[in-house]
């Protein structure tokens, strides 16, 4: 359904000279199977194996050389081991058989004419537990939800997407973007939600779409538990994240609980494996290089923002609003703004980056620290059409940096501005539902003014 832009960064692992196994990384019903089906389309043969069955699950057992494996695999799957390198193979639920993790080297190395790709619904929990993964033997992606383009795309807006990718967007086509981009805020980008919302046009049939997408979590906890006092504690924590979403946390007392920074610090790291969520830690340098500072409080990112909106009871506020300013403390907008970077780059490395000073009296925070060109730029996100940008100035003042963004509800704009303390920059005002082409515009505008 989703014509996602990953599926260009499988064509080009496909291509690569060096091409390695590749596992798919990411929380659950994020589409990875979805995406291998669609990518297999490529291929003049595909082999799919579930290795929660124990038919397929067994050929790893059976079979001690990878020679044997694999004209097994042919085998079974009655494919021609003469087309090979016109082949897919995918591994799915690789966690489930640490013997299939540890063959994905020798794929690699003995059949490299062989196209292997992996996944794991709980691959992250397990990671340093039974399965050694083969270091340097095997590629990575990230599979993300939907992302506003992909968005558009699904619901069929192909005009608002011709517009959306054009640079710079045209002033006639800022009203129904940013309309559009309300939708995708409110709804998130889950493709199971995504494609039911295509179908009904209906926000109050999805909760029970959005309830399936959590219950595997509570279901599965005793597997990411390290220990049985844990279970309790996970729970907790799966429930609470939605609360505390967007905002800088504590682990103390988190979620108005009494587990102290030990065992919660412990249960959200293990949250974070599963890609429910994710711990944003601050940088309090202004020059190269940006090192997070783990003794800071971080911000809290999970997987969407409509499972946000839902499970934190903020749908009926979004639903309508013409504006997201004000809502959740303008959290929201942040929120699917770091959501949107995420996935506009497949690299399971790609990361979200914040500043902050904290001394008192002169606290100041910057929304998003991002990468370009040997630089982090300094962007700020207003949920409105304006906005103090006290921070901003002050981090300029204090850095080398003479560029900054600001992601707002307004229209494109570059303007001129100076300090307090007189140093003149450049304020790229973009609108927020083009947080996720914010490169092609530094490239753009950086380029034009060199």
């Amino acid at each position: 359904m989703f014509k996602r832009g990953i599926i260009a960064e499988l064509k080009e692992w496909r291509e690569s000279e060096n091409r390695k196994p590749l596992i798919l990384r990411g929380a659950r019903q994020t589409g990875k199977t979805t995406i291998v089906e669609q990518f297999a389309e490529e291929y003049s043969q595909y082999i799919y194996l579930n290795l929660e069955r124990s038919v397929d699950r067994e050929l790893f057992i059976r079979y001690r050389s990878i020679d044997e494996i694999v004209q097994a695999i042919f085998f079974q799957y009655n494919k021609k081991a003469e087309q090979m390198a016109d082949t897919l193979l995918f591994i799915d639920e690789i966690q489930q058989s640490a013997e299939a993790v540890a063959l994905l080297r020798y794929f690699y190395e003995d059949y490299p004419g062989l196209h292997v790709i992996a996944a794991g619904s709980l691959l992250e929990t397990l990671l340093g537990k039974s399965i050694n993964f083969p270091v340097g033997r095997v590629e990575y992606r990230a599979v993300r939800p939907v992302s506003f383009a992909e968005f558009l795309s699904a619901m069929g807006e192909d005009q608002a997407l011709e517009q959306y990718h054009k640079i710079p967007v045209k002033d006639f086509a800022h009203e129904k973007l940013l309309k559009l981009f309300h939708t995708y805020t409110l709804i998130g980008g889950m493709p199971e939600v995504v494609a039911n919302y295509v179908e009904k046009k209906d926000v109050t049939a999805l909760q029970n779409v959005y309830e399936s997408l959590l219950i595997p979590y509570f279901d599965d906890v005793e597997k990411y538990a390290k220990n049985t006092g844990q279970i309790q504690i996970l729970r907790h924590a799966i429930r609470s994240i939605f609360y505390e979403a967007g905002r800088r946390i504590k682990f103390q007392g988190f979620g108005a609980s009494s587990y102290n920074s030990k065992e919660m610090g412990e249960v959200l790291r293990t949250l974070e494996k599963t890609m429910l969520m994710q711990l944003v830690f601050p940088t309090t340098q202004t020059e190269l290089p940006f090192l997070p500072d783990i003794k800071k409080s971080p911000r809290l990112q999970v997987l969407d923002t409509g499972m946000l909106n839902f499970f934190s009871g903020l749908q009926k506020e979004l639903f309508g609003t013409l504006d997201l300013n004000d809502l959740y403390r303008g959290k929201i907008t942040e929120h699917i703004v770091g959501q949107e970077l995420l996935a506009s780059n497949y690299s399971f490395l790609n990361t979200l980056h914040f500043w902050v000073r904290d001394k008192k009296q002169s606290e100041a925070e910057i929304d998003i620290m991002y990468p370009y060109n040997s630089s982090m730029i300094p962007v700020e996100v207003k949920s409105g059409r304006s906005g103090k940008l006290r921070s901003l100035l002050y981090y300029l003042d204090s850095s080398p940096m003479n560029f900054a963004v600001r992601l707002y509800a307004g229209k494109l704009q570059l303007e001129e501005h100076k300090t307090p303390n007189g140093k003149s920059f450049k304020l790229l005002n973009l609108p927020y539902y083009l947080s996720g082409k914010l490169e092609d515009y530094l490239d753009y505008y950086t380029g034009k003014q060199a």
